[in-house]
């Protein structure tokens, strides 16, 4: 059963958008400060998309992403009461998923961007060999020496500027729920710790090595393997990327792994886990599109627990987890599902 999925693919297409997005961003962007405009196209449509305030929430909001278009467009069309709703998604630092086929101009234009607003760059690495088992995110590097290529163009588009790494949501414990194959898995632990000593060597990069979720199993099942993809070297692990379960299930589940890591710390995706995990229908797809949930507590550094750096929407909220109950290819802009995501956190 796995049920941690949700970490979608980069299409070409998204992918060739996302670059040319990064170039225009430091022309486009001009959010400097606490609460100051970040100009950009949702703002020629009278959606002004904000930072929020630094010391709580020191990660950079994108004014030209997808929801920022989203508010555009529905200002644009009178629908207000929308735009507000979608606003909640936009004005809120998401996950930055770095495509297959550009990596160091991605990773350049997002944290140049993020640095001229005085921000830390929120990017997301998901192009792992044999990504996702063949399922609704399948894809990633042709090949071990292809990945460490990717790896190196992001390092360079990274430089010495902010940024916080999730790295390969899903890698580890698709290696430790059956999923991928043996004869993939000493290279896979090759790649991902060779990942985390090419990005710590960067002068202002943190990384998380993604750890699964509180519904996939217990700790004691990944913790070696954690080890083994080589969380000593980061800055800790991730959990509930692009899943749904509660902030205190995922505190629960991260202290207890945390206790067989060195005590490392852990971040938390919140983007969508306002009303917990989805119980009803198939339950290999519950974490598919699931109806009725909720966006969860917004991005902040400011949480409840030592243990815990950062509350983060890793999975940005409003895109498909694949194409099940009706939505898109994974990855792509569902306005609908968005929507009900925003309306469900009233």
């Amino acid at each position: 059963m796995y049920v941690s999925r949700g970490a979608r693919r980069a299409t070409r297409a998204r992918a060739s958008a996302a670059v040319l997005g990064a170039a225009l961003l430091l022309a486009a962007c001009s959010a400097s400060g606490d609460g100051d405009k970040g100009d950009g196209e949702g703002d020629q449509a009278g959606a002004t998309i904000t930072q929020q305030p630094k010391e709580a929430d020191p990660f950079w909001v994108n004014p030209d992403g997808n929801a920022a278009k989203q508010v555009a467009a529905y200002a644009k069309s009178g629908k207000d009461d929308n735009a507000e709703q979608i606003r909640k998604i936009a004005q809120q630092p998401v996950g930055e998923w770095i495509g297959p086929e550009n990596p160091e101009q991605e990773a350049r234009g997002f944290t140049e961007a993020a640095d001229k607003a005085g921000r830390t760059a929120l990017l997301v690495l998901y192009n792992i060999p044999h990504r996702d088992c063949g399922q609704y995110s399948q894809g990633g590097a042709a090949d071990g020496n292809a990945y460490r290529t990717w790896i190196d163009g992001v390092a360079a588009g990274i430089g010495d500027r902010a940024a916080t790494v999730i790295l390969e949501p899903d890698a580890v414990l698709h290696l430790v729920d059956g999923c991928t194959e043996e004869e993939f898995h000493e290279e896979r632990y090759d790649l991902l710790s060779g990942a985390v000593e090419k990005l710590k060597s960067l002068k202002n990069t943190k990384v998380y090595v993604d750890a699964g979720n509180a519904g996939w199993g217990h700790p004691d099942q990944i913790f070696e393997p954690l080890k083994w993809a080589g969380v000593a070297k980061a800055d800790g692990f991730s959990v509930n990327v692009s899943n749904f379960y509660s902030t205190e299930d995922s505190i629960t589940y991260g202290k207890e792994l945390s206790a067989k890591v060195g005590n490392k710390h852990f971040v938390i995706d919140t983007s969508r886990n306002g009303n917990g995990p989805y119980t009803d229908g198939d339950e290999n797809e519950r974490w598919c599109n699931p109806p009725g949930r909720a966006l969860g507590e917004t991005p902040t550094i400011k949480t409840a627990d030592p243990l815990v750096d950062a509350y983060l929407w890793v999975k940005r909220p409003g895109e498909s987890d694949g194409e099940c109950k009706g939505g898109p290819k994974a990855g792509q802009w569902w306005a609908d599902y968005a929507l009900k995501l925003a309306k469900a956190s009233d």
